[in-house]
């Protein structure tokens, strides 16, 4: 069967227009918000492992919405180490509720995008609406290449995190403590990096397998 391509939109945002693609199950179920890797180090909203996991949401039945991070594409305003683009994420899920209605929400996200999410399920579960699950992906923690310092928030304890064994950009060491005190298990690939090249297929295989609806 053949998907229609994403649909490409800009929506107001705290900082100016926010560019989102958006994919479209056959039946909506639920909404699936979708983080980029660091947009100052190329990150996009078209990344692969993005496009992979708006992709798998798609298909369990989840209207996935790729947003663009601050000064990326045509999402206005200037990167802000996270605490923007967590606001600008927030008005994505806002939008997406104003479209589709108080869906469960699944918050996703890879390298830095994971950190952005890590921060919403936060803010949600303090407003007393918490995501229905979490997926992170390459999980950004500790200190990481280039000496940026990530001080990720907790999740919750069904969050399905994948990491890549030979990650070189976040060191599996990194991930393990920060899961370590939450008792947080991980989910490793081995071989991958931190791209998961030549393994896309697992991230999603590991998803479908673990989902619940």
């Amino acid at each position: 069967m053949t998907r229609p391509p994403a649909e490409r939109i800009t929506i107001p945002g705290p900082a100016g227009a926010i560019e989102v693609a958006i994919d479209m199950p056959a039946e909506v179920r639920g909404i699936a918000l979708i983080g980029h890797p660091h947009p100052l180090f190329g990150g996009t909203l078209d990344n692969k492992i993005v496009h992979t996991l708006a992709r798998t949401f798609r298909d369990l039945h989840y209207v996935a919405l790729r947003p663009n991070f601050r000064g990326v594409g045509l999402t206005e305003g200037e990167h802000d180490e996270g605490e923007g683009e967590t606001d600008d994420m927030h008005a994505v899920l806002d939008y997406a509720r104003g479209r589709w209605g108080r869906l469960p929400v699944v918050l996703a996200g890879f390298s830095f995008g994971s950190n952005v999410q890590a921060r919403l399920a936060q803010r949600l579960e303090a407003a007393g609406s918490p995501p229905q699950r979490m997926v992170m992906v390459g999980t950004a923690a500790g200190t990481v290449t280039g000496m940026r310092r990530y001080d990720t928030p907790g999740v919750p304890a069904d969050t399905i995190v994948i990491h890549g064994e030979h990650d070189e950009t976040v060191p599996l060491a990194n991930v393990l403590d920060w899961a370590r005190p939450q008792h947080l298990p991980i989910i490793v690939v081995p071989d991958a990096d931190h791209f998961f090249h030549g393994r896309l297929n697992l991230i999603r295989d590991i998803i479908v397998r673990a989902w619940r609806h």
